[in-house]
Parts: C-alpha cells; sequence; structure tokens
C-alpha cells in the first residue's frame, strides 16, 4: 500500500513533515522518504525501514533538512520521493496506486524520448519514475497529470513539488482518499486525515475523484476539478484506515462498531459464546460493536506483544510472516480455559494466521471458538490498489476451496459463489470451517458492509468480494 504527507509553510516545514508521514507508517513496511525544498534547493533523504521504525531512521536527517515547503512518504514498494529535472523544471514526485498496465506504458515512453529508467532489483521499473516521464510528455505539471490519470490501468494518487508550492492529485476514480488541512501561514496534504490534527491543522478540503490542486502558505487552489464517478475502496474501512481517520466523511472506528453490530444481529438466537473478542488489532473494534450489540461480554483472551514485533505481513517468506504472527499474540489462558469465545477478525485472506489463532487458544482451553470475519469472503485479489503481496489469486483461502470443488471456473461461478443465498457459498464456508478447525463461520454480508459504511453503495468499490470494480 503506501501513504504521504505533504506541507506548504511560511516557515521551516521539516518537523511537521517528519511527525505526518510518521502518522502513515501503519500503510507500509519497506521504505520511508522525504523531500524539502527552501533557500538550499531540493533535498531528500530515504531509508529502508523493514527493521526500524521511521522516526528511528530519519531522526539525523530531520536536524540537516530544511525548506518550507516539503512531501514524505511511507511505502511498500519502490524508493521514493523521487528528484526529477525536466523541461517542466525540477520538481519532487511520491505516488501512491498500481499500475497494470507498466509494459505497455513503458512502450509508449520509449517510443517517445525516454531512453532509460533505473531498474530496481527483480528487474522492475520504479513506477513513480515511470509517471514522472508520463507527466513529462505534456507541456505543464497539470496536464501531465490528467494525461496520467487517463492512461494508467489501475489507480495513481500522486503529490508533486515544485519551488513555489505542491500538486496534489487524486486517482481517477477516488480510491484511495486524499485531504487537505489548514492551520495560520500553512497548509498540509495528507492520505490520512487525522495525521495532521496534532500538528495544529483543521479540515479544509477533501480532493474529489481526479482533482488536482495547487497548494501555496497562502492558498489552495483547484485546477483541474473532480469528477462525479466514484470508486472509493471499501477495505479501507474495514482494515488499512487507521481508526482516527475518515473517508468521505465515514469514521473508520464507527464504521466498525457498525459492521460489528451488523454481524451480532445476525447471529442473534443462533449461537451463545461467553465472550466476544477481536483479533488484535484491526478485529478490535469490530469486537466491541458485536458485544455492545448482543450483550455478550468483550474480553481479551490474547494481547499482542506490541514493543519489539513487527507487523506480521513485514517479511518478504510467507513462513517468517506467520512465525511472526504467532509470536507476537500472546494468551491469558485464565479468560480461555473452558469458554465458548467469539472471534472477529478483519478478513481471512490465506486462513494460515487464523488457524494457528485457533490452535492455540483450543490448545490454551477453548471449548469453541465461532469465527466472524469483518468483511465478505476475498474472491478477488485487488488489481486497484497493492494491498497484498499475493502472486496469485490461488493465495486466497476462497480460491483454492473453489477450484477444489469446481476446477476452472467462469465469472459466473464466482458471482454464484459471492452470493450470501446461494448452496455454493455455504458449501464453500463449510469448507473452510472445517479446514480452519472453526465451530460455526459466518462472513459479514457485502449488502451489510455497504450499509456499515453508509455512503452510496455506487460509489463503493467491492472487487475484491464480488468482481466489480
Amino acid at each position: 500500500m503506501g501513504g504521504f504527507f505533504g506541507v506548504a509553510s511560511k516557515s521551516d516545514c521539516t518537523l511537521e513533515l517528519f511527525y505526518g508521514v510518521d502518522y502513515h507508517s501503519h500503510l507500509g513496511t519497506r521504505r520511508g522518504g522525504m523531500a524539502v525544498c527552501g533557500e538550499q534547493g531540493f533535498q531528500r533523504a530515504i531509508h529502508n525501514i523493514e527493521n526500524s521504525p521511521f522516526r528511528t531512521k530519519f531522526d539525523r536527517d530531520v536536524a540537516e533538512m530544511e525548506g518550507n515547503i516539503g512531501i514524505g512518504c511511507i511505502s511498500d514498494y519502490e524508493p521514493q520521493p523521487l528528484l526529477i529535472q525536466s523541461h517542466l523544471g525540477s520538481f519532487a514526485i511520491t505516488t501512491v496506486g498500481k499500475i497494470n498496465n507498466m509494459d505497455q506504458l513503458l512502450e509508449y515512453v520509449y517510443e517517445n524520448g525516454n531512453a532509460h529508467f533505473q531498474e530496481m532489483s527483480g528487474g522492475q521499473v520504479n513506477a513513480t519514475e515511470l509517471v514522472a516521464s508520463l507527466i513529462c510528455k505534456k507541456d505543464s505539471i497539470v496536464e501531465g497529470i490528467r494525461f496520467v490519470q487517463e492512461i494508467i490501468d489501475g489507480s495513481m494518487t500522486l503529490l508533486i513539488m515544485t519551488k513555489d508550492g505542491l500538486y496534489a492529485a487524486r486517482d481517477r476514480y477516488g480510491r484511495t482518499p486524499l485531504v487537505v488541512g489548514k492551520k495560520e501561514d500553512a497548509y498540509c496534504v495528507s492520505f490520512e486525515s487525522f495525521a495532521y490534527i496534532n500538528l495544529g491543522y483543521t479540515d479544509y478540503k477533501e480532493l474529489g475523484p481526479s482533482e488536482i490542486v495547487f497548494i501555496t502558505p497562502d492558498e489552495v487552489k483547484t485546477v483541474s476539478e473532480a469528477r462525479e464517478e466514484m470508486r472509493i475502496c471499501s477495505f479501507l474501512w474495514v482494515y488499512y484506515g487507521y481508526p482516527t481517520s475518515s473517508y468521505e466523511g465515514v469514521n473508520v472506528e464507527e464504521m466498525r462498531y457498525k459492521c460489528g453490530s451488523m454481524l451480532a444481529k445476525r447471529d442473534k438466537g443462533n449461537i451463545s459464546p461467553d465472550v466476544v473478542a477481536g483479533v488484535p488489532d484491526s478485529g478490535i473494534a469490530h469486537a466491541i460493536g458485536y458485544a455492545n450489540e448482543s450483550g455478550i461480554p468483550y474480553a481479551r483472551p490474547f494481547i499482542k506483544y506490541t514493543p519489539t514485533w513487527p507487523r506480521s505481513f513485514m517479511p518478504t517468506q510467507q513462513s517468517q510472516r506467520n512465525l511472526i504472527a504467532k509470536m507476537k499474540l500472546i494468551p491469558v489462558k485464565a479468560l480461555i480455559q473452558n469458554k465458548k469465545l467469539l472471534l472477529i477478525d478483519d478478513s481471512i485472506v490465506r486462513g494460515t494466521q487464523l488457524r494457528e489463532t485457533t490452535e492455540f487458544l483450543y490448545a490454551s482451553g477453548a471449548k469453541e471458538v465461532h469465527v466472524r470475519p469483518a468483511c465478505p469472503p476475498l474472491l478477488y485479489g485487488c488489481k486497484y490498489l497493492n494491498f497484498s503481496r499475493s502472486k496469485s489469486e490461488m493465495d486466497l483461502i476462497t480460491r483454492r476451496v473453489i477450484r477444489e470443488r469446481e476446477g476452472e471456473v467462469s465469472q459466473e461461478v464466482l458471482a454464484d459463489y459471492a452470493d450470501p443465498c446461494s448452496k455454493r457459498y455455504e458449501a464453500m464456508l463449510e469448507a473452510i470451517r472445517k479446514e480452519q478447525n472453526f465451530t460455526t463461520l459466518r462472513y459479514h454480508r457485502l449488502d451489510d458492509l455497504k450499509a456499515s459504511i453508509g455512503i452510496s453503495p455506487c460509489k463503493l468499490c467491492t472487487y475484491c468480494f464480488n468482481g466489480e470494480g
């Protein structure tokens, strides 16, 4: 995934930029970067943050960098921000998104003047560098950004820093958020709306799909109007979004309470667990909503050991990720023994980690483990955002089960598996339940998920659940 933050101020903005970027650390685990522009021109620092947090790696840079305009990012993939010199002038650029037609776009830029790109490990081209080259094919930065929004298959939200200010552009269908904050003598722009609150900024403007603004310390000017059509990612509220953030006016934490409440209403009269628990951290709010609605006590039968263990999807190897997931969750036997537990996780992707969690609950004396994922079954790998390092949709537990039942499948068959009222859907859930050794399994329904979010359903991307993006 990834996230970014930018500042345009009448005074040095380096420290604010540092903290604003750091507040996006939950969105990526591989690289961080900062770039500023001031009297000394452009300055930049990029570090690997796989084994140390952003704050630790950039502490020295903050003392050495100075500028009144700055951008920074947390990235799961390419190093950025990049510094570019072109016929459009010098600028820095950082992006969040995914490019599906990379080969086609590379062919286009090679045919139209680009001689080469830096090659990253694994033979990949830096997507942000490619975006910069596409922008530079046009006669202005704004025209170049519009061109990028149209030509990229996938999504692309970006920040560009010039010596005069910041260009901020939300992707074509608004799949990711972008919001501007304001305070005296400064504006900021951020992926996460909470990232600027403690820096003294207040909400100023949430960009619409495709909208491009130019930000200086004095004003925010729309240079390309927003479009109506929106497909913001519904999974942001379920998992990736930080609890204190809001997207399209809907707070993440509040949405998760509603989600848990709807799960409880669907369960009413069917099961009678002793306690409700959420898998730390993203399942906790959903579990609180379930407990509040059902009246079943909320408890923490296992605790996440946060001081040293990194996030479980950080290492590249799945075996390492599984081990870290196991090591960081510590059971509280006194709250597990002889108890019927209802466990809520944000989702089930491969199923490996949740199965191991279930096994250690049984090993700690649990009588029953009922599982309620806080979103519908994931049937498709996301083709719009870099949400997962999965190489194939067959990594998804749902698709493995479907393949075992059906062999090769058509879109029509997958649509039937996405229907919570179909027999295929019921059979898929039962196969997953048996494989994972859950007492019962019930997913959040897609209609309930849409209701939990509460904005117009036609503005939501639900591709990973039903193939409709």
